[in-house]
């Protein structure tokens, strides 16, 4: 169990972390970000108790990786463990690009937002696969 845990709690804080430091500089980077965040036809408002669910969200991701990350750390062959860990998270990541392909099919929002989404889950994944590798390493 504490091969799941700490790390799962490690890695959720961490990509909580990176989502919220992120978010603020895609703001500064492109500032019709925030106005598009804004629109509520496509958005809750921060008021909304269901927003809380936004820092839930990598928490639960965390704990779910870990778990998985448990059942395939062996199954990856060569490497040390942070390499395979590197390897794990951008496994995770190329599992992501549909859902945001999917997104920006589907709802009316910009290439833009899209793109700091995928580079935003690459990041958290990446950070994450190392923290796995760090902390449950593959014998």
């Amino acid at each position: 169990m504490k091969k799941i845990v700490l790390p799962g709690l490690a890695a959720g804080l961490a990509m909580l972390a990176i989502s919220l430091v992120l978010s603020m500089l895609w703001g500064k980077i492109f500032p019709g970000l925030q106005t598009e965040y804004a629109n509520a036809n496509l958005f809750r408002p921060w008021s909304d108790p269901l927003m809380s669910f936004m820092f839930v969200q990598p928490l639960v991701m965390g704990f779910l990786l870990a778990w998985v990350w448990n059942k395939v750390k062996s199954s990856l062959k060569t490497g040390s463990s942070l390499n395979k860990g590197l390897k794990f998270g951008l496994a995770y990541w190329v599992v992501t690009l549909p859902g945001l392909l999917m997104s920006y099919s589907c709802f009316p929002i910009s290439g833009i937002m899209i793109l700091s989404w995928v580079l935003s889950m690459f990041v958290q994944a990446l950070v994450a696969g190392l923290i796995y590798g760090k902390m449950n390493p593959s014998r």
